[in-house]
């Protein structure tokens, strides 16, 4: 029996004294910093012996250190003070499974049932008693025999079944074993769509083994799809940190965590840390293709050159593993992003017959036309395309989209929804039953907007569903896809040299490439003051995403600034990583970081009226820009462009010849830096540009959609027929 002499008088804490001295140890062991915590629980003790919470979470945090026989004496103490706290009994109950005193672990199941029957909720399975065998003496079923019958079971996809099967045995089977049963029953609850069980068998699996890695891997997983992200990381550091995650036989394991890591911390923009976690990974294992096209983009995320660095292998092998969207900010040879696009197709998409012959004609009476896109919302592709989905004409085409977007409840999610004849959404649908709605809905032409992008879905085109298939905007480079017909383009875009690096052939259009907007609305004009630029200065503006901007492109800039003494920089803030790093570029270069200027994301119409107060776009090159030269030329700056060899290098360069501007395209990097610092030192020029562009949108010549759609019909008549 634990005899305590409460405290009196003077020496007597505080309430709020105690109180906060609880919660800081209760958050130390919420960290996972048993040691700590417990520490911290003994001082609370100290001035509270008889404390029930503080004896409970001692003992919880002893056992989590291996202590067992320690903690049972402090959750004994915490059941004295008091017998009716139902969770003391739970706590004893998994203290006693690990001492090996089964039928005593029962008995203390069985006790906080009886206290708080809400309790069982809580439980794991196997203390679940009510209609089950209590004896742990009772005949046993040998432990490969059930992990074989209830694998069967879960092969089967019948998870209820192996649910039960497991439940009845964890009464019966060897305690050694407890913790691989509630891992398999995670899972199956995780299968049965209920997440909240399978994080509560394997934090019980952890309680059992904490060096058991693999329950904290899925822990992780459940908790991300929980959309607990920092959770899910801490849990993954924590299984880092045990020992055993180090063996050679374990490489695979550790690996994998690192991987999920980085995954994660890039989904939620710390570029840093998956960069970091990334590169772990690669130091243990090189030979991973994915892992390492996801590092190299997060090094150009963050400006962080040289982007190829610090890995024992050769730039042209890394090269050679870069992914195509990495690819087209990395090189200028269009036969690099062809071989990065096959990689990327030969190891992510399979191969199919094509479901509808290039041959096959419906003889429908209006021609049905397919839009397939993950980005039918608030994003670059529909705010460039939705004027050209509602400007179809109705007479002579059915417009139909095949979405798995994100509903992102903005009124122009409605306005691209409202542009469709028919919106189908293919979200809940697998690829095979994607592919098979568009057939079966007789598409003569599918548009894919996607290509090799993010949340792409290439095995849907790639079964070839529509008798022609178009790509167009999503991936400014050859797809390699099979079955896409065409790319959508014009004779500056895509010059003949182009064509032996492309899978497809080019659909030109001679109005230009890209479709516009008319109805996009601006905001009202703001002043230089309320964003932070001097009114004399002559201002560059260089708002593409930081993974566009090279380091040769940005040392030219700092050229250009250093020859035009009053012109500023004003860069696009993408992330914090990215700007600090461009502007210690700049300081050693001999470049004021004043002279560099940051602008935040905004509502997109105060975003166009933001052009309004520049001077000059400066390009980037080999990846330009495409919907921001598209704004930027609508709201009126002149854009100084660099045309490649690539797709992706002309598309700025395509925007401006079709606006009549082809003398701000540039052909060399030596060029483009006399450009710059002649239109800054004598900005006659860029005015009488920007006089041109109001008189062109005026006229209604700017980004026509109605003659890029009349012109595209014409060519689809031309295909079809």
């Amino acid at each position: 029996m634990r005899v305590t002499t409460p405290q009196t008088g003077a020496d007597q804490p505080s309430l709020m004294q105690v109180a906060g001295a609880l919660g800081r140890a209760l958050g130390l062991q919420e960290s996972g910093l048993a040691e700590e915590a417990t520490s911290a629980f003994f001082d609370i003790l100290a001035l509270e012996p008889n404390n029930v919470i503080a004896l409970y979470s001692l003992a919880k945090s002893l056992s989590a250190q291996g202590k067992n026989l320690e903690a049972l004496k402090q959750i004994d103490a915490a059941i004295q003070v008091s017998d009716r706290f139902a969770p003391s009994y739970l706590a004893r109950s998994l203290i006693r499974i690990k001492l090996g005193n089964f039928d005593e672990a029962i008995r203390d199941a069985e006790t906080a049932i009886l206290i708080d029957p809400t309790t069982d909720g809580l439980l794991p399975h196997w203390f679940r008693m009510k209609n089950l065998p209590l004896s742990a003496n009772a005949e046993s079923q040998p432990i490969t025999e059930l992990l074989e019958l209830a694998h069967g079971l879960t092969e089967a996809e019948k998870y209820s079944e192996a649910i039960d099967l497991y439940k009845v045995n964890l009464t019966r089977c060897d305690p050694r074993y407890l913790h691989v049963i509630l891992f398999n029953l995670s899972f199956l609850h995780s299968k049965s769509n209920a997440p909240g069980l399978a994080e509560k068998h394997l934090q019980a699996a952890i309680s059992l083994s904490p060096d058991f890695f693999e329950a904290h891997l899925s822990l992780g997983t459940i908790l991300e799809n929980m959309n607990r992200g920092d959770d899910a990381i801490a849990r993954w550091n924590m299984a880092l940190e045990v020992e055993s995650i180090n063996r050679p036989e374990n490489l695979e394991y550790k690996t994998r965590l690192l991987n999920n890591i980085g995954r994660l911390k890039e989904r939620l923009r710390d570029y840093a840390g998956a960069e970091s976690a990334l590169y772990a990974s690669l130091l243990l294992n090189m030979d991973q293709s994915a892992v390492l096209h996801h590092w190299i983009h997060l090094r150009q995320k963050q400006c962080k050159w040289p982007i190829v660095d610090g890995l024992p292998t050769d730039v042209e092998t890394i090269l050679e593993h870069a992914s195509p969207l990495a690819m087209l900010g990395m090189s200028d040879d269009p036969a690099l992003q062809r071989r990065a696009a096959e990689r990327y197709v030969d190891a992510k998409v399979d191969k199919f017959e094509r479901m509808a012959p290039t041959r096959l004609r419906y003889g429908h009476d209006r021609i049905r036309i397919g839009y397939l896109s993950s980005d039918l919302s608030m994003h670059a592709v529909s705010l460039l395309t939705v004027e050209l989905f509602e400007t179809h004409d109705r007479e002579h085409f059915e417009v139909h989209a095949f979405c798995w977007s994100k509903e992102d409840g903005t009124p122009f999610r409605e306005r691209v929804r409202a542009a469709f004849d028919h919106f189908h959404k293919i979200d809940t649908l697998d690829d095979q039953a994607a592919a098979e709605l568009i057939r079966s809905l007789e598409i003569d032409v599918l548009v894919d907007l996607q290509g090799l992008t993010g949340n792409a879905r290439p095995n849907i085109v790639a079964r070839g569903p529509a008798p022609v298939q178009i790509a167009y905007l999503g991936y400014p480079g050859t797809s390699a896809l099979p079955y896409v017909d065409y790319v959508v383009a014009d004779r500056f875009i895509f010059p003949d040299a182009l064509r032996e690096h492309f899978s497809e052939k080019p659909l030109y259009i001679e109005t230009g490439f890209q479709v516009s907007d008319s109805r996009r609305p601006f905001g009202a004009k703001p002043d230089r003051a309320s964003l932070g630029l001097p009114d004399e200065a002559f201002v560059f503006c260089a708002f593409n995403n930081s993974h566009k901007i090279t380091q040769p492109m940005f040392e030219c800039w700092l050229r250009i600034l250093r020859a035009s003494p009053n012109s500023i920089l004003w860069l696009l803030e993408d992330n914090v990583w990215a700007k600090q790093n461009l502007i210690d570029a700049a300081a050693q270069h001999g470049v004021s970081p004043e002279r560099l200027h940051f602008a935040g994301r905004i509502d997109p119409k105060d975003y166009l009226a933001r052009f309004q107060v520049a001077d000059l776009f400066l390009d980037t090159t080999p990846y330009n820009a495409g919907t921001t030269a598209n704004d930027a030329l609508w709201a009126g700056l002149p854009i100084l462009t660099l045309s490649g060899r690539t797709y992706v290098s002309r598309m700025a360069g395509s925007l401006l010849t079709s606006a009549g501007l082809s003398h701000l395209v540039t052909h060399s990097l030596e060029a483009y830096e006399r450009k710059a610092i002649q239109l800054a030192n004598d900005p006659r020029e860029v005015a009488s540009a920007s006089a041109a562009l109001a008189y062109r949108k005026s006229q209604g010549w700017l980004f026509s959609t109605s003659n890029f759609c009349a012109r595209f019909e014409a060519r689809l008549k031309e295909i079809l027929f």
